[in-house]
């Protein structure tokens, strides 16, 4: 850790420290968040300009985000059922004990799956499946899902409607 200065924190400039010694976000960089969540191809210096900052702090910013992981990438939402993906489901897996990271390993590689959360629950995995049509999902859920070593049995919801919620407010209280 770097040396400092008595009375000088060690957390980077946009960072708190938490209780739980991890960094939680400033309010600039929720800001940001918030401006990207809603478009990812503004530019750098259009996101400085509304945050009034330089843009040398604002890619700084951006930069630190991406290397901690908090921004996984920058791409485009595809909406499942216009892109050809219209049949979607919820497959509730159990699972061996001690079998997490050898199951998600494998499901993190099976095509049409696109999360993958472990649960507290009567079922010890979920997933959300968009497949172009039943016979690719019953194909996903029996024949590749269902082979994975440590899987032990599994249970699917066909979702007749999905909507996007309005995700988490980054920016609250912002201007």
């Amino acid at each position: 850790m770097p040396s400092t200065k008595r009375g000088q924190s060690s957390t980077p400039v946009g960072l708190k420290s938490t209780s739980a010694g991890r960094s939680a976000l400033d309010e600039t960089d929720r800001r940001i968040l918030g401006i990207l969540t809603v478009d990812a191809r503004v530019s750098v210096r259009a996101l400085a300009e509304r945050l009034h900052l330089s843009r040398a702090n604002a890619y700084a910013r951006i930069d630190r985000l991406v290397q901690r992981g908090v921004i996984e990438g920058f791409g485009a939402r595809v909406a499942p059922g216009p892109a050809g993906l219209t049949t979607t489901a919820y497959v509730a897996i159990n699972i061996e004990q001690n079998s997490w990271r050898s199951v998600s390993a494998a499901l993190q590689q099976l095509p049409y799956l696109d999360t993958i959360s472990l649960l507290a629950s009567e079922f010890d995995v979920l997933v959300q499946v968009h497949a172009p049509d039943n016979a690719t999902l019953r194909t996903t859920v029996l024949e590749r899902i269902q082979a994975i070593a440590g899987v032990q049995d599994t249970r699917t919801w066909l979702v007749f409607d999905e909507q996007r919620g309005a995700g988490t407010p980054w920016d609250a209280g912002a201007e």
